[in-house]
């Protein structure tokens, strides 16, 4: 779907250089009755303009950060600030946010443009000026000729779009998106992915997305925070993320991984017959658990083969448990000589059966660890 920017006489935002707002947590503490921490000492910064996903899985805390910023909840402990201006005591309503949820949370009796009209209407906007930007709002997610409709009337990505123009239309220094996606259906949760990372990209808008889908983070972010038990495990760009887990549960949350049991000494790590780096050299000697991408395990028939012959120095005997076709690739689940169990991804032309043989070459990337227990 094409989107259409608004107006220049009438812009949703003004010019991106002037949008996006810096945002600060400082040491963060949320504490529900009963003394249940959801967030425990968050510190995050987020530059003017930039989108950061806050990734984790459930309970770890990501929504009630976001609804901290909000101002939603109140932090226990902590400060908020906006443009370095502390918002800590500051109601939602005066700290010029704008707020996508999961569920649509549409009003039923009113049209699609009468809904993104709500905010300008709460802020004494005359009404003409109202009907123009709330339709360019519209236009802007791709919904310019759906004003008339009534949210019965609309598909579910279609409300999520008439939320996001609801929040965009009164011009927000900051953009908060809470599981957006999560109630739709693969292909539109794709497609509206890529358009709120357009439209973010375009005006400038200072955002937070709210997701458990590593996909998701990872396709659409700047930056990816990865939360567990109320804090940040690690901060980074996506592909540093996933390149260069600083932790085994970052290893293990984003993307998949492979354990093997093996040695470290001397910043590298021994795994059987393979050595491969460290992420991080400086971790003590000792027995640990690696943690390996599929991707980074290659594969080749034992006698050599059609797609590709691994050398034997390198190669690692392994015999066929199972394996899936995924389209572009394939998955295959093998078991070493001491039992290990690794997945393999793999080009899907290479197709193996169960119980053949085949050898594992490891590309030597660097991989996280932790200590054997």
């Amino acid at each position: 779907m094409t989107l259409s920017p608004p107006r220049p006489t009438t812009p949703v935002v003004d010019d991106p250089r002037a949008t996006g707002s810096r945002v600060e947590l400082r040491g963060i503490v949320k504490e529900f009755a009963g003394g249940a921490r959801a967030l425990d000492g968050i510190d995050l910064v987020i530059e003017p303009g930039e989108l950061v996903a806050l990734l984790g899985p459930s309970g770890c805390g990501k929504t009630t950060a976001l609804r901290v910023l909000a101002g939603l909840e109140n932090a226990t402990a902590g400060t908020v600030l906006i443009d370095g201006t502390d918002v800590s005591g500051l109601p939602a309503r005066s700290r010029d946010i704008g707020m996508v949820f999961q569920s649509y949370s549409l009003f039923p009796h009113m049209t699609a443009l009468a809904n993104v009209e709500f905010g300008l209407r709460m802020r004494r906007v005359p009404a003409d000026e109202r009907r123009l930007r709330a339709g360019d709002a519209l236009e802007m997610v791709g919904l310019g000729g759906f004003g008339g409709r009534y949210a019965h009337e609309l598909s579910g990505g279609q409300q999520q779009r008439v939320a996001l123009a609801r929040a965009l239309v009164t011009e927000p220094r900051v953009l908060l998106l809470d599981e957006p996606l999560s109630a739709l259906d693969a292909r539109v949760r794709v497609q509206l992915r890529d358009e709120i990372r357009r439209i973010q990209q375009e005006f400038g808008i200072t955002t937070v997305f709210v997701t458990h889908d590593q996909e998701e983070a990872l396709a659409a972010a700047d930056r990816v925070a990865v939360m567990r038990s109320g804090q940040i495990e690690q901060i980074g760009a996506p592909d540093e993320i996933y390149s260069r887990a600083a932790t085994p549960f970052v290893a293990e949350f984003v993307g998949s991984s492979n354990r093997m049991r093996g040695s470290v000494s001397g910043g590298t790590v021994q795994l059987g017959t393979v050595r491969l780096p460290l992420i991080d050299p400086s971790q003590p000697d000792g027995e640990v658990v690696a943690f390996v991408r599929p991707e980074d395990i290659r594969l080749g028939r034992a006698s050599g083969g059609a797609s590709g012959t691994l050398s034997a120095a390198g190669a690692v005997p392994a015999e066929v448990v199972s394996t899936s076709f995924l389209g572009s690739y394939r998955r295959t689940t093998v078991a070493l000589e001491d039992g290990t169990v690794l997945t393999v991804q793999h080009p899907a032309n290479l197709v193996c059966a169960a119980d053949e043989r085949v050898v594992l070459e490891f590309d030597g990337a660097p991989v996280a660890v932790s200590r054997w227990e």
